[in-house]
């Protein structure tokens, strides 16, 4: 089976400088690209989201990350993934409202985590999805360990865990597509950069600039890095340009940056 993953990232989707705002005409027309690209497209499409101004702020607001007690911990927990789960579910609906065949897969169901790494993941219910010819969701989201601590688990640590587990099953992850509010990863003289590898890297790309609890940009350079040497390779894009999104799924790049594998297949 091949697969496509496609990350729309918190700060394309929602005011990150906003408490719980949804941009609801970026939403809509980015949901109407995916169900018209993903039904040509012939590749599975895993589809995860950032958690922009929803867990972000609540993980940040409600000082998620500061506990060491899970007892102690719990209002805390309870409320950023409810913060995280609302803006899922409303991913979940623009998807279905443009023609997608959306199935949620939320890490804190089916992965464990610690300090913001995902420790244990079942593939079974995205397997089981895109067998079914549905379109798995996944996002940001609140995860245990096995004490009951809670941490951030981002897109990118379900990334990266998921195309591990993919590539040894013998499935292939053709490409990662990672849509954000900037054209790709820029230079400290602010240009674009057509491509990076870890010997480009050298530090100059920064996180975000609004409430980031998981690195923002950095975090999702440094996960294309990670993917190249599973033989994935990662296209960043500007997600604000229309069409970028259903172009890629078609296999064709509008400007960003490439991160190309490192691994051969």
């Amino acid at each position: 089976m091949d697969v496509v993953f496609l990350k729309l990232g918190g700060s394309l989707i929602t005011h990150k400088s906003r408490r719980a705002s949804v941009r609801r005409g970026e939403l809509q027309r980015l949901a109407a690209e995916l169900a018209q690209g993903a039904a040509r497209c012939r590749a599975r499409v895993v589809v995860g989201h950032g958690s922009g101004s929803f867990g972000h702020q609540a993980a940040q607001r409600h000082d998620l990350l500061n506990y060491r007690n899970p007892r102690h911990q719990a209002p805390a927990t309870a409320a950023v993934q409810r913060a995280a789960h609302d803006l899922h579910r409303q991913v979940v609906a623009a998807l279905e409202e443009a023609g997608a065949t959306p199935f949620s897969v939320l890490p804190s169901s089916n992965c464990s985590g610690r300090t913001g790494k995902v420790t244990r993941m079942d593939v079974t219910p995205f397997l089981n999805a895109m067998a079914a010819g549905l379109t798995p969701v996944t996002g940001g989201d609140v995860v245990l360990d096995s004490t009951g601590l809670a941490t951030i688990c981002s897109t990118e640590s379900v990334f990266i865990k998921l195309a591990r587990r993919l590539v040894a099953r013998g499935h292939r992850v053709r490409r990662a597509l990672w849509l954000g509010n900037t054209d790709g990863v820029y230079d400290e003289e602010g240009r674009t950069m057509p491509s990076i590898s870890s010997a480009s890297r050298r530090g100059s790309v920064g996180g975000s600039e609004d409430t980031d609890v998981t690195g923002g940009m950095s975090l999702r350079v440094n996960t294309a890095l990670s993917l190249a040497r599973v033989g994935v390779e990662s296209w960043l894009l500007d997600g604000r340009v229309p069409g970028a999104l259903l172009r890629a799924l078609a296999g064709e790049r509008i400007g960003g940056t490439r991160v190309a594998r490192t691994r051969a297949r």
